[in-house]
């Protein structure tokens, strides 16, 4: 079997949290267009509904719904258990929703931090241990995690600490679950994209005026797209990277190296 036919994920399922958009979106179609069966998962039941839809008439594969906040520990469990009783297993994820505030950290408030790091970090950790346990008790699987740049640099002009620590957080929990549980199958990897243009991020009356000072600062003069995170997760999601595990994939188009 050629390397091309080694990338396919034929006869794998698995899920994408925050599915229903933006790059979640893009990476739960790429896992189907190599084969695999999908649960778009989102706390945006009714968004997640037409995502599905619209992915399983595109790749023509299994192409499931459901509506989760992964910050609530009983759904996540209640997602894990669906994923497999309808797709019949799991074997990767994309842990990927996540929210970001931009505010002064002397001015932000309490609650404000409360929500960035319970949807970013321990939404990510209930979702990590929920997913980890079934692939531990079946064999192994891969699990990538979401985090960003905004782990590595801070981010100028716009003030987003509790974002930052919190995506600092997503990649110090990869690598502690890739230790702990290297030895029994279950790789545990993160992508951090820099500044993405999804269709939220380019119509946000709020974001506009800094996108044109993030392009200034950008080594290739530009965002990145949804799409040019595909092939890395699709990698991750695979049985190609069975050597891989506690790893950080750095995707921003060189912005982290100055």
């Amino acid at each position: 079997m050629g390397i091309i036919e080694k990338m396919r994920l034929d006869g794998k399922k698995g899920f994408v949290t925050g599915g229903a958009r933006g790059i979640g979106k893009s990476t739960a179609r790429a896992f189907a267009e190599a084969g695999a069966d999908v649960a778009v998962v989102d706390v945006d039941y009714e968004e997640a509904k037409k995502t599905a839809a619209e992915l399983a008439e595109i790749t023509g594969r299994r192409v499931i719904a459901i509506g989760t906040d992964c910050t609530d520990k009983d759904q996540v469990e209640q997602m894990i258990a669906q994923v497999v009783e309808e797709l019949g297993g799991l074997d990767f994820c994309h842990n990927n929703a996540g929210i970001c505030i931009n505010a002064p950290a002397e001015e932000m408030t309490y609650e404000q931090w409360n929500k960035v790091i319970n949807i970013n970090l321990n939404g990510i950790f209930l979702t990590d241990i929920a997913a980890g346990k079934y692939m531990l008790a079946h064999g192994g699987g891969s699990i990538i995690n979401t985090a960003s740049m905004s782990a590595h640099i801070v981010n100028v002009p716009q003030p987003q600490c509790a974002y930052n620590a919190s995506k600092a957080g997503v990649i110090q929990l990869t690598k502690s679950l890739a230790i702990e549980w290297a030895s029994r199958g279950v790789r545990v990897n993160s992508i951090s994209p820099g500044y993405i243009g999804t269709e939220l991020t380019l119509n946000s009356p709020t974001l506009i005026p800094l996108i044109e000072k993030w392009n200034a600062m950008a080594p290739l003069g530009r965002m990145g797209t949804p799409e040019e995170l595909q092939s890395v997760c699709v990698y991750l999601a695979g049985d190609t990277s069975t050597f891989t595990t506690g790893a950080d994939f750095i995707i921003d188009g060189a912005f982290t190296c100055f």
